[in-house]
């Protein structure tokens, strides 16, 4: 991309895991590129604490839409669904009525899936998936999947510790000495 940001680290995982090491290579990750580790990294740290480019992030509704008459019925749960009767008076937009979501309440693509502190996530299930965040740290953080077993969890967090980046739950499923 011209503005400076990097290719999204899922095309990046794409290439990465469809490449194989070259013959001779001394394992240190696809065609002998080297996996970040090194004193450069360690200078990196400051610079992945925030992020490359960091633009204002609108939302043009906070509130979440609700479904016609929830507030009047247990029955009736919140969670919007659209209404389909022929004499539904959301579905035909009288004034007072509840408003029904639409295109123009959509995010700006620039920010949307953008967190407030201007990262976006990347989901990781293993310490592997990291190294695809390496060139991408100023822009996203990895997040670990729920799938993730909480041995697994301590590598990758030590791991991201060492490669500069950021991780969004680094304490979940983690329990303290005193508790065990």
């Amino acid at each position: 991309m011209n503005d400076g940001a990097c290719e999204s680290p899922a095309s990046l995982l794409q290439v990465s895991t469809s490449q194989t090491e070259a013959p001779g290579s001394d394992g240190k990750g696809p065609q002998g590129a080297a996996c970040g580790s090194g004193s450069h990294r360690l200078l990196g740290i400051m610079a992945a604490l925030r992020p490359l480019v960091k633009p204002k992030i609108i939302k043009k509704r906070t509130k979440k839409f609700i479904w016609h008459q929830s507030d009047r019925y247990v029955k009736i749960k919140r969670n919007w669904q659209k209404p389909r009767g022929t004499d539904k008076r959301v579905r035909r937009r009288f004034k007072g009525q509840i408003l029904m979501p639409n295109i123009g309440y959509r995010s700006n693509k620039k920010t949307k899936h953008t967190l407030p502190s201007g990262f976006r996530k990347f989901l990781v299930h293993s310490v592997k998936e990291l190294e695809v965040l390496l060139t991408c740290n100023k822009s996203h953080r990895a997040e670990i999947a729920h799938s993730v077993s909480s041995k697994n969890r301590k590598a990758t967090v030590e791991r991201a510790a060492q490669l500069a980046i950021r991780v969004t739950n680094p304490n979940a499923r983690l329990r303290s000495e005193e508790n065990e």
